[in-house]
C-alpha cells in the first residue's frame, strides 16, 4: 500500500496521487471496462477508457477530469459521512491512499478506507436526493458501484466492503445507508481477465502511436 492521499483539505487532487494512477487501470474505471454495447459488444465508454489509459501511459501523467458539482459535493461531504459511519459501526476507518495490485502491475485501487483487518468501506454523498433514497430502500448504491468494490477487494484482498451513502439533507435517523457486499469471485476472475485483454489493447494502442511518430 502507498500512503499518498488522494485530495488536500481544500479539495484538490494530491498530484503524486494522479501520478500514481497514470496509465492504470483502476477502481473508479472498472465499470466504463466492464461496460457492455449492444449485442454485448464493447461500449463507447470501454474505447474511450482504453485510448484514456494510452495517452497517460505516453505522457505520464492523468488526463485531466473535469470536476461538477456532484464531484465536487462528494468530496466536500466524505469526512462527515466517515464520522457518521464510524460512529454507527463502532468502528475507526483507516485512510489509505493509492494501493497497487501485487498480481498485475497495470492496476491498483484507492479504496475510501480500510476497516478492522477485513473490510473496506466505500463512500458515496449522491447530489440527488432520489438516489440516497433509493439506497435507503433497496441498496441501489451498492449495485451501482459493484465493479468498483469487487476492485477494491480484489487488489486489497479484503472479505467484505461496506457501500455507504450519505447525505445530511435527510433527518438524522436517515443519513446513512449501509450495505455490506462480500467478495465475489466469479465476478473478479471477469474482471481479472477483462484488465488482462485490454491492458494489451492499450499496449497496441501506444505501439501504434509511438510507430506514427517515427
Amino acid at each position: 500500500m502507498v500512503d499518498v492521499v488522494q485530495h488536500f483539505e481544500d479539495g484538490t487532487a494530491n498530484p503524486a496521487w494522479l501520478r500514481m494512477r497514470a496509465g492504470k487501470l483502476t477502481g473508479s474505471r472498472f465499470a466504463d471496462l466492464m461496460a457492455k454495447g449492444r449485442a454485448g459488444a464493447p461500449s463507447t465508454s470501454r474505447a474511450n477508457l482504453l485510448t484514456t489509459l494510452a495517452v497517460e501511459r505516453l505522457t505520464g501523467e492523468c488526463v485531466e477530469v473535469f470536476v461538477n458539482a456532484a464531484m465536487a459535493r462528494g468530496t466536500e461531504l466524505e469526512p462527515k459521512a466517515r464520522s457518521a459511519y464510524e460512529a454507527n459501526a463502532g468502528v475507526l476507518v483507516e485512510e489509505v491512499g493509492f494501493v497497487a495490485s501485487t498480481e498485475l502491475e497495470f492496476v491498483g485501487v484507492s479504496p475510501d478506507g480500510l476497516v478492522d483487518d477485513v473490510g473496506l468501506v466505500e463512500f458515496k454523498c449522491p447530489s440527488a436526493m432520489a438516489r440516497h433514497l433509493d439506497a435507503l430502500t433497496d441498496g441501489t448504491h451498492a449495485k451501482d458501484y459493484a465493479w468498483q468494490i469487487q476492485g477494491q477487494l480484489w487488489v486489497t484482498g479484503r472479505e467484505w466492503c461496506d457501500a455507504v451513502s450519505f447525505d445530511d439533507r435527510f433527518p438524522p435517523d436517515f443519513q446513512l445507508a449501509i450495505t455490506r457486499v462480500y467478495r465475489d469471485e466469479a465476478a473478479i476472475d471477469r474482471l481479472r481477465e477483462e484488465c488482462i485483454r485490454a491492458n494489451a489493447e492499450v499496449e497496441a494502442i501506444v505501439a501504434r502511436l509511438l510507430e506514427m511518430r517515427k
